[in-house]
């Protein structure tokens, strides 16, 4: 059904090759295109879209509306939705 295809970088313009395999996992994920960057391309793409690095995750202080204990959460916490430490977090799940 699939044969390997040359396809040309948009971004170096040099020839790169479409595999059958890679075909046969863009018709397995659902994806109509095929890739338009070479895989060189595409990792340095990747690689400058977040600098490099990943993003750090920051964290809030709050204080656990069920413990009272100090706690850090990834979100900025609002005061009309209660805050848990995790081990309260946890026990309500």
């Amino acid at each position: 059904m699939f044969q390997d295809k040359t396809l040309v970088c948009k971004d170096c313009g040099q020839d790169f090759v479409f595999t059958v395999g890679e075909q046969e996992f863009y018709a397995e994920k659902g994806f109509q295109n095929e890739p338009a960057r070479c895989k060189d391309c595409r990792t340095a793409r990747k690689a400058s879209s977040n600098g490099g690095a990943k993003r750090e995750r920051v964290m809030y202080d709050a204080v656990c509306a069920e413990c009272g204990k100090e706690t850090q959460v990834p979100f900025k916490p609002t005061n009309d939705r209660p805050v848990y430490c995790k081990e309260c977090f946890d026990a309500r799940r």
